[in-house]
């Protein structure tokens, strides 16, 4: 007697239907692993590199306060060995933290489209598991977006290590040599260019880094608005190419495509005021310096 199913029997349930287990696992253990490496493995690594570590926050402060105190008294363009060591660790620093962040993203990315997929599939699932799906999509979204903005600082504070070390420096100090130069500092910035004689040469280079150091998150910025607007046009095409009664589909596309645009409009402002410092970089340089920043 034969036992193959009738050609008009109902078929057997897909096995694609629910979440890909297996897949969703890995890269949730991945993501997981990734955070703690994030904050743990910048020091280290960097400072193998490097040739040695920098101690804890306090230790660093401490060198880079020192240094810096050093470069300005130099009136030299070139980073005194001591202030260059600093700036080479913290350079590598974020270059660590800008791949550990690209992975996690990358990770994300592939987690958050498995489970948008599950939540296309799900016509077969309980209401509460299709709400489990959609909560754990833009629960994983928002990580997304989270390590989106830490690549684009790490990238940031790779490229231009040393305005990005100045957001360390203790700016309110109120006696001492550092403070001395900073006092300095703000005067010169105060008539930047034309403060009544030559600009010294650390202000140069300061006014300069703190340029780039705008100027690279106007481009990074700009990239992703334009990526977020690419992948905005796809998800709109998408949901004018889905059947009117796939209500689920046409809805997620469109969610899509909608946040995915007011992502770009954000970023966009973004760059704009990036843009804006990168042209005329001395008076928000001056404001870091007067505790604004």
């Amino acid at each position: 007697m034969s036992t193959t199913s009738p050609p008009n029997s109902p078929p057997g349930p897909s096995r694609t239907a629910g979440v890909p287990a297996r897949a969703v696992t890995v890269l949730a253990a991945l993501a997981v692993a990734l955070v703690p490496a994030f904050v743990l493995a910048p020091g280290p690594v960097a400072g193998s590199v490097s040739g040695g570590g920098h101690g804890d926050r306090r230790d660093l402060e401490d060198r880079l306060s020192a240094s810096f105190v050093d470069y300005w008294e130099s009136g030299e363009r070139s980073l005194p060995p001591g202030l260059r060591g600093v700036v080479d660790y913290w350079s590598r620093y974020h270059v660590v933290k800008a791949v550990v962040a690209a992975v996690l993203l990358a990770v994300l990315i592939a987690l958050a489209v498995l489970l948008r997929n599950a939540f296309l599939r799900a016509g077969a699932l309980t209401a509460g598991r299709r709400a489990a799906l959609a909560s754990a999509g833009a629960f994983v979204a928002a990580l997304a977006l989270f390590s989106l903005a830490m690549v684009m600082a790490n990238i940031q504070g790779a490229l231009a290590p040393f305005s990005s070390l100045m957001s360390m420096l203790p700016v309110h100090a109120s006696h001492g040599e550092l403070a001395d130069a900073l006092g300095e500092i703000r005067r010169q910035l105060a008539g930047y260019p034309d403060a009544g004689g030559p600009t010294p040469p650390p202000l140069e280079v300061m006014v300069s880094d703190f340029r780039r150091y705008h100027a690279v998150l106007a481009v990074t910025a700009t990239v992703v608005a334009l990526s977020f607007v690419a992948v905005s046009a796809v998800s709109w095409r998408r949901f004018a190419g889905t059947a009117a009664s796939d209500r689920r589909t046409r809805r997620v596309f469109r969610a899509s495509g909608l946040l995915r645009a007011l992502l770009a409009a954000a970023v966009l402002v973004i760059a704009a005021a990036n843009t804006a410092t990168t042209a005329d970089p001395a008076p928000a340089l001056l404001a870091f310096f007067e505790g604004g920043w």
